[in-house]
């Protein structure tokens, strides 16, 4: 079996880190032991490009009980668990070509690796492995169903490559189903950023300025976990309804400009590039300390960042470098500008994970039942597959909702009424 990862000896570790996120993913091994009766993936090659961490092993491990035959690459360079990794490949048999820190070559030879596979059905984080098909491999598109995309930076990508006309299969767009951004992005960026910046810096959170460049699902996530630990919190938008909602929320909103005078800590979480550049860096304080929970590395312009400093220390800790300004006073990047979460911690916690990576299984399912009628347009996540997670992720906490009566029903669906 061919696979490349760092370290085979770590295959074990790796399998107790897996074992240890399936017991609080109930939701996922529902839809495992379904696949397992179903197989829907009978014969079908599945390749997936995701963070490869001991949740998304879960996952991959839920699509081959399905039948599919998968494999799987790093969709970031420093988001890869080694162990995981090896475990996947030696314990679990599924070809895993990902090693944390790997260089830009190395990554694009793992996506290679992967669409050699030849799959039918893909998965994405981030849209890379989609991207690359379009742009190097379009051979290969006739042969594929449909793919998954996890990721708002993603999903973005492949609107604007739908909007163009361009786009050249269907896409589920996972990323926007509710059981998905609701609470992968709000709950767990929320706590895993935070759980990264600690990690990298152990600063202490109450008391400090905590600038937090946009309030989408994420940037609300984070706001609320950072507020929790005492900080105060200052959000900086470009839309004026996620302005005021930031505002009503109870933080302070202003420029990005404003805010890096003051700002202790700086977390962007936008999908967009140069949130933090140049002139916001001129005028930080002595010892500001800024990271990124985005997907991709363009949020901060790490190299206006360089070019302004007149000394560059790497590593004074684990993923953390000191570039010292002209006057002395030293600014602190945190894991190469990359997704902090990922690469100082261990991303979001299995139990959010467990609703995310069952509608993507449940999703990927309904790609293949209806590939004969999908066109090709990104597609919202069918609502009876969110649903279905939703009922069973309060089941598996033991929760039992009230369901509407006959005469509600009827209410609802009436017009004739009123005062």
């Amino acid at each position: 079996m061919n696979y490349e990862v760092k370290d085979e000896s770590l295959s074990l570790a790796g399998k107790k880190r897996i074992e240890w996120a399936q017991q609080d993913m109930p939701v996922l091994e529902i839809v495992k032991e379904k696949f397992l009766k179903e197989l829907p993936f009978k014969g079908l090659r599945l390749g997936a490009c995701l963070h490869v961490t001991a949740e998304t092993a879960n996952l991959v491990r839920t699509l081959k009980a399905g039948g599919a035959e998968v494999v799987l690459c790093a969709s970031n360079p420093l988001s890869t668990q080694d162990d995981v990794a090896a475990a996947l490949s030696k314990e679990y048999g599924i070809p895993t070509f990902a090693i944390k820190g790997e260089d830009h070559s190395t990554y694009y030879k793992h996506l290679n690796a992967v669409l050699d596979f030849k799959p039918q059905i893909t998965m994405d984080d981030g849209a890379d492995l989609i991207t690359l098909l379009h742009k190097e491999r379009k051979e290969q598109m006739q042969e594929i169903l449909g793919s998954m995309e996890e990721t708002t930076t993603g999903v973005i990508r492949l609107r604007s490559l739908e909007k163009s006309k361009g786009l050249c299969i269907p896409i589920i767009a996972v990323n926007d189903a509710q059981t998905k951004n609701m609470f992968d992005n709000r709950y767990g960026t929320g706590q895993s950023t935070l759980d990264g910046i600690i990690r990298a810096t152990d600063v202490l959170v109450a008391g400090k300025n905590v600038v937090v460049a946009g309030y989408g699902w994420c940037g609300k996530g984070f706001s609320m976990r950072a507020r929790g630990l005492g900080a105060n919190v200052i959000v900086t938008e470009v839309d004026p309804i996620k302005a005021l909602e930031a505002v009503m929320d109870g933080f302070r909103v202003m420029t990005m400009l404003e805010a890096a005078k003051i700002g202790d800590i700086f977390c962007t979480v936008t999908g967009n590039c140069e949130v933090i550049r140049k002139e916001h860096f001129e005028v930080m304080k002595d010892g500001a300390i800024i990271c990124n929970s985005g997907h991709f590395d363009v949020e901060i312009d790490v190299k206006a960042l360089a070019s302004i400093a007149k000394e560059v220390v790497n590593n004074v800790r684990n993923f953390v470098d000191k570039y010292i300004m002209p006057d002395g006073k030293k600014i602190y990047l945190l894991a190469g500008g990359r997704l902090v979460n990922l690469a100082a911690a261990e991303g979001h916690p299995a139990s959010v994970m467990d609703m995310s990576f069952a509608t993507q299984a449940l999703s990927a399912e309904f790609v293949v039942k209806n590939a004969a009628s999908l066109e090709k347009k990104v597609y919202n996540v069918p609502k009876d597959i969110e649903d279905i997670v939703s009922v069973l992720k309060l089941k598996s906490m033991g929760i039992i909702i009230d369901e509407l009566t006959l005469k509600q029903k009827e209410y609802l669906s009436s017009w004739g009424e009123g005062t």
